[in-house]
């Protein structure tokens, strides 16, 4: 059908579904600025829109502490959150799982300098490790949950970003820290040089499309059909491209029950 033709009938079909009453929130945990955010995201709403019949608003905060506080709050209708904080909600309020990226497992890392004498994770006992911030799922806290796993007790310093954390180690200032290899592989060539991959963790489910406990079944079906369609549509990988996914499928609460066997901390609520 084509890019252009796509976009056409998506927004025909927006302009008749946002003249309902009801407008549902759906919220997107702030991994960029709300602008890119919306910018990435808003042709995946209007598609689910299109498809489902009901409007859909993208919605975000300015910072993880914020974003978990309304979506403890109730304020979004549906999400797309971490893995740890999709456990947690759906402990409390009650969120469910609609849908997850199909294709991929989030796994974290650890690296040493390329020459660290450290040859056993239990060396890092006693340790300060640098990791990029504590909501951090894949490069923060399954890094943590492995170290705490060996038995390994460390002191975590969160330095604000992937490159902060390489940068770290390259220096020698700490002697490992936690990243992703995506992160790793936009490194500079020449901090990316001074390091080498030490652990890598198992691969868990990644990030869940969820929605609110008062979501009707009704409407959770309607959702999850536009899932389907977008799924299937050949001519929509490029809105799947735009929020990073290689693909998209259904997903059922148990996905995530690798992930309660962790010692998961809570993040920032």
């Amino acid at each position: 059908m084509g890019r252009v033709v796509v976009i056409l009938l998506l927004w025909l079909s927006i302009t008749h579904v946002w003249g309902q009453d009801r407008v549902y929130r759906f919220g997107v945990s702030p991994q960029k600025s709300a602008s890119q955010l919306a910018q990435a995201w808003t042709p995946f709403l209007n598609y689910l829109s299109a498809h489902s019949g009901l409007a859909l608003r993208f919605g975000t905060s300015p910072d993880s502490e914020a974003f978990s506080k309304r979506l403890a709050d109730g304020e979004f209708d549906f999400c797309f959150v971490n893995p740890q904080q999709y456990v947690l909600l759906h402990e409390d309020p009650g969120y469910e799982a609609l849908a997850r990226e199909k294709g991929r497992l989030l796994k974290g890392l650890l690296v040493i300098h390329k020459d660290s004498p450290i040859e056993s994770i239990e060396a890092l006992d006693g340790a300060q490790i640098a990791f990029p911030s504590t909501t951090s799922f894949a490069a923060s806290v399954l890094p943590q949950a492995a170290l705490r796993a060996a038995g390994v007790d460390f002191t975590p310093r969160y330095v604000g970003s992937h490159a902060s954390v390489y940068l770290n180690v390259a220096k020698k200032i700490f002697p490992a820290g936690g990243g992703i290899t995506r992160s790793l592989e936009l490194a500079p060539e020449s901090v990316r040089q001074q390091l080498k991959v030490f652990l890598k963790t198992p691969g868990y489910t990644p990030h869940a499309i969820a929605s609110h406990p008062r979501i009707s079944e009704e409407d959770r079906a309607k959702i999850r059909a536009a899932i389907v369609a977008l799924e299937n549509d050949p001519d929509s990988q490029f809105i799947l491209d735009a929020i990073g996914f290689k693909g998209i499928q259904l997903a059922v609460d148990g996905d995530w029950d690798t992930l309660r066997h962790l010692a998961l901390p809570a993040p920032p609520r």
